[in-house]
C-alpha cells in the first residue's frame, strides 16, 4: 500500500500540472496570442484557476495534509513539504472558487485594459479597471488577515513573512545612504553611454544573446528563448524553463540586460529538483531569493569588467562600426553609468531602488487608503520628481510602464531591491568560496560560479526561509551594508578614472 506521503506528493503533482497549464496559456499570451484571442484565453484560464483551487481546498486533501503534520516517521524535507503545504492551504481555503474565478477575471481584464492604455498612451483607460484590481486586493487581504499592514497580507504572498514594519527601515537606508553615495558620485564628471544607441544589427544581437545564455549555463535542450514586450521567465518544470527578451537595433541595452536578467532566473528554475517536481522543495523559495539570481550575473557578473575582458573582443568583432571609438575601460564604465531617469527597467544599479521605493509607497498607500487611483498618475510624477528629479512627459514613461499592476502584482515591487541586496551579499561570499572567482570570469568561466549557486540556492528549494538560508550561507542575516560596500566601491573607483 502507497504511503500517505506518496498519495499527498501525487496529489501535489496534479495541482501543479494545472497550475503550469495556466502558466503555458500566460506564456503563450505574452508571446503569440493574436490581438481577438484575448476574451477566451482569459476565460481558460479562470477555468482552470477555479479548477486548480478546488483541487487544492478539497477536504479530503486538508484531512491528509493533518493526517500527515502529526507523523513522527517523516524526513526534515518531507515535514518541510506538508508544513508549507498546510499553510498555503490554510490561506487557500479562505477563498471560494467564485472568488478565485472572479480574481482570474478582473486580473485578466485588468491585463488588457494596460494593453489598451499602453496603446492609447492613456491612463485614462487603465484608471477604473486599476480601481477594480485594488478593490479586489483590499479584499483578498482582509481574507487572509494581518497583523498590523493591510499590505503585509499581500507582502506575504511574494515573500512570507515580509512587513512594511520590515521594509520601512530598509528603504529608510536607500533613502539616507543611497543618496548620500549617489550625491558623492555626482560630483564626478559625467560619463555618456551613447555608443549604445547606434546601429546593432537585430540578428547579430539575438545571436550574441543566445550566445552568453549558454555561457552562463542555460540549458537549451530545457528551455527557449522568444521576444516579448516585457522580458519575463516562466517555468513549467525544471525540464522546461522558458525565457524571453526584446531587441531594439538603436539600444543595445535592452537585449544585453534583459537576456542576462531573465538567464539568472532561468538558471535557478532548470536547478530546482526535479524529483521534487509539485512539492516546496522543488519550487523557488521566494521571489526576493528569486531576484537575487537575475541580479548577481546582471550585476556582479554582467557589468563587471573581469566578465567584459573575455566577451568584449567579441562583441567589437561583431559591432566593429559601433564600438570603433570605444576599448574596454571605456565600455566598462560607460555600461555602468550613474544618472537618474524615467524607466525602472532600463535604471541603472543605484537610482533602480529608488524607482522600487516609488512603488513601494504608492502600494502601501493603496493598500491603506490614503492613495487612490483617480489622480494616480500625478502622484506617480510627483514622486519621479522628488526622488529622482525627473517627470514623465506621458502615462508610457510613467505609470504604464509596468505590467505589474495590470496582473495584480501588489506587493511585488519590493522583492526587486531585496534581490539586489542579497545578490551582493550572496556574491561576497561567492568570492570568498571560490579561489580567484574574478580570473575565472576574464576567461568565460561561469561554470564554478553556477555550481556554487546550485550547491548553496537552487536545490534546496523551499527546503529554508529566506532568512535562514542567508544565514547558511553568508552566517548573517540580510545585511544592506554589503549592497552599499560593494557599490561604493565599484562607482566611487568607475568615476574616479
Amino acid at each position: 500500500m502507497a504511503r500517505l506521503y506518496d498519495k499527498f506528493h501525487s496529489k501535489m503533482k496534479k495541482v501543479a500540472d494545472i497550475n503550469h497549464a495556466i502558466a503555458v496559456l500566460s506564456w503563450d499570451k505574452e508571446v503569440n496570442l493574436p490581438k481577438d484571442g484575448a476574451m477566451h484565453r482569459s476565460q481558460q484560464v479562470a477555468t482552470l484557476a477555479g479548477l486548480s483551487h478546488t483541487e487544492f481546498t478539497n477536504n479530503d486533501f486538508g484531512l491528509m495534509l493533518n493526517r500527515l503534520s502529526e507523523m513522527p516517521s517523516l524526513s526534515a524535507s518531507e515535514r518541510k513539504n506538508i508544513t508549507v503545504t498546510l499553510d498555503q492551504y490554510n490561506k487557500a481555503t479562505k477563498f471560494s472558487e467564485a472568488f478565485v474565478i472572479r480574481k482570474s477575471e478582473i486580473e485578466s481584464a485588468g491585463y488588457h485594459a494596460w494593453l489598451k492604455a499602453r496603446e492609447a498612451n492613456d491612463y485614462s483607460i487603465f484608471k477604473d479597471p486599476l480601481a477594480d484590481l485594488i478593490a479586489l486586493k483590499k479584499e483578498e487581504a482582509e481574507k487572509l488577515g494581518y497583523k498590523e499592514h493591510p499590505y503585509d497580507a499581500l507582502l506575504d504572498q511574494y515573500e512570507p513573512g515580509l512587513t512594511v514594519s520590515q521594509l520601512d527601515p530598509i528603504f529608510a537606508g536607500v533613502k539616507k545612504d543611497l543618496k548620500k553615495l549617489i550625491k558623492k558620485i555626482g560630483k564626478s564628471k559625467q560619463v555618456t553611454n551613447k555608443f549604445l544607441n547606434k546601429k546593432y544589427d537585430w540578428n547579430k544581437q539575438w545571436e550574441f544573446g543566445l550566445d552568453i545564455l549558454e555561457n552562463m549555463g542555460y540549458d537549451f535542450n530545457r528551455g527557449r528563448q522568444d521576444l516579448s514586450a516585457h522580458p519575463f521567465t516562466t517555468s513549467f518544470s525544471p525540464m522546461d524553463v522558458r525565457v524571453t527578451t526584446r531587441v531594439d537595433e538603436n539600444d543595445f541595452a535592452y537585449m544585453l540586460w534583459s537576456t542576462i536578467h531573465e538567464g539568472g532566473h532561468a538558471l535557478y528554475e532548470q536547478g530546482l529538483s526535479i524529483e521534487d517536481y509539485g512539492l516546496p522543495t522543488g519550487s523557488y523559495l521566494s521571489l526576493s531569493i528569486h531576484e537575487s539570481q537575475s541580479r548577481l550575473w546582471e550585476n556582479h557578473v554582467g557589468r563587471s569588467r573581469d566578465y567584459w575582458s573575455y566577451w568584449y573582443p567579441s562583441l567589437k568583432a561583431d559591432f566593429p562600426k559601433s564600438l570603433k571609438k570605444t576599448d574596454l575601460d571605456g565600455f566598462y564604465k560607460r555600461i555602468n553609468k550613474i544618472s537618474p531617469n524615467l524607466i525602472r527597467t532600463e535604471a541603472d544599479e543605484l537610482h533602480y531602488h529608488f524607482h522600487v521605493l516609488i512603488r513601494y509607497e504608492i502600494e502601501k498607500g493603496l493598500m491603506e487608503g490614503s492613495i487612490d487611483t483617480e489622480n494616480l498618475d500625478k502622484i506617480w510624477n510627483e514622486k519621479y520628481k522628488e526622488y529622482l528629479g525627473v517627470s514623465a512627459k506621458d502615462a508610457n514613461q510613467g505609470i504604464l510602464q509596468d505590467v505589474h499592476w495590470g496582473h495584480g502584482s501588489i506587493g511585488y515591487f519590493p522583492t526587486y531591491s531585496l534581490g539586489s541586496f542579497y545578490a551582493a551579499q550572496f556574491f561576497a561570499q561567492a568570492e570568498k568560496d571560490i579561489k580567484k572567482l574574478n580570473k575565472k570570469l576574464a576567461k568565460g568561466d561561469t561554470s564554478q560560479l553556477l555550481a556554487w549557486l546550485r550547491e548553496n540556492i537552487h536545490q534546496h528549494g523551499r527546503r529554508y526561509e529566506a532568512d535562514e538560508l542567508c544565514n547558511r550561507i553568508t552566517g548573517e542575516s540580510l545585511n544592506f551594508d554589503h549592497f552599499l560596500k560593494y557599490a561604493s566601491d565599484k562607482f566611487l573607483k568607475v568615476y574616479k578614472g
